[in-house]
């Protein structure tokens, strides 16, 4: 797998500095971790680009970790959290500059087309959104490379979104990352049996996206088996905010490169005593599975008797309705009982 002019497998680790939202919706301090990432020896930066009306429907929810952090109104959170595709312009050129890749994760299908004007390095989907198969299938066509995180996902689910990545051309370019869906992940949750576990479910390089408070971890992680890294960076671990507790500051992410990129020059692959190589759910994970996840979500109020139509349909949070891979077939069903607009759709809604 190849990303920009570096060839994944061929050897040392590739570590993606994760600023997600912790820019707190502010452009220059964006600009300001892409600089702290640069200096601490990261490969990438990567950003998350979603619309807060696209992404979040009526019925969202926040997770645990969120209220813990101080968040009351999910939506509120993330439209305060907002970066527009015109402001990552400049964050996108200043990565450049600094010889780092750029990579997005994009959350709705809507959104392809726009993230598409920037010069994406590669794109990255959330662990949520693994299946979500219409973003995996418009993000597999772009021809760029992809990267699938597999956080709160069965090993079953992992195969499935494998399998659909093979059956649209994408598998040469397709990077997997073991992932505990947990912010911060305890160290002793930190499942990196699930990198083994994932390359007998996947084709291409697998990897850790790492939520553990810890700087050593990724070096464990790298003696797993894991060829890609991905890690929070925030200015800040103190500050208000739903990922900074979750992250490491820019000297403590120096610290986590030099380890992982020793681990990596040793050569050392050893098992850790007491992992299981398995892929699973943990229940600390449960919580984000069904806030996070998207569904399908009526576009306007649907009453009893309606047609269902394409038209009448998108994909958003929570995944507490019908699936996202399931959209294409509630088009022409019957609506049972009344759907409110912008509101999940169960099975028991149609007919």
């Amino acid at each position: 797998m190849q990303i920009g002019n570096r060839h994944i497998e061929s050897g040392g680790v590739y570590v993606i500095a994760e600023i997600g939202v912790n820019h707190d919706g502010t452009p220059v301090k964006a600009l300001e971790l892409v600089d702290a990432a640069a200096h601490a020896g990261a490969d990438a930066v990567k950003l998350q680009y979603f619309q807060t009306d696209l992404l979040m429907s009526r019925s969202a929810k926040l997770a645990a970790y969120q209220k813990n952090a101080g968040e009351s109104d999910p939506i509120a959170m993330l439209r305060r959290l907002e970066l527009r595709i015109e402001q990552m312009t400049a964050i996108v050129d200043r990565s450049k500059a600094l010889g780092l890749h750029a990579i997005v994760t994009v959350f709705s299908t809507e959104l392809v087309e726009k993230a598409e004007s920037l010069r994406w390095d590669a794109y990255k989907t959330a662990s949520p959104d693994i299946v979500h198969r219409p973003l995996l299938e418009q993000l597999s066509r772009t021809g760029k490379p992809l990267i699938v995180s597999t956080g709160a996902a069965r090993a079953d689910e992992v195969a499935t979104a494998a399998a659909w990545l093979r059956e649209w051309g994408a598998t040469g370019r397709t990077a997997t990352l073991q992932c505990v869906s947990s912010y911060p992940t305890p160290i002793e949750h930190a499942e990196l049996g699930g990198i083994p576990a994932l390359a007998l479910l996947t084709r291409g390089p697998i990897g850790y996206s790492d939520h553990t408070p810890g700087e050593e971890t990724g070096a464990l992680a790298v003696r797993m088996g894991a060829m890609i890294l991905e890690k929070h960076l925030t200015y800040s671990r103190a500050a208000k905010g739903p990922d900074h507790s979750a992250s490491l500051e820019p000297d403590g992410l120096k610290r986590y490169i030099d380890l992982a990129r020793a681990a990596a020059a040793s050569g050392e692959r050893v098992a850790i005593p007491g992992t299981q190589q398995i892929k699973r759910v943990l229940p600390i994970e449960e919580d984000v599975r069904r806030v996070s996840r998207q569904s399908v979500v009526a576009t306007r109020a649907l009453t009893t008797g309606t047609i269902i139509t394409a038209s009448d349909l998108t994909i958003k949070r929570p995944g507490t309705g019908i699936h996202a891979a399931d959209m294409a077939r509630i088009a022409g069903k019957h609506v049972v009982r009344p759907i409110e607009a912008d509101c999940v759709i169960a099975w028991e809604d149609v007919a």
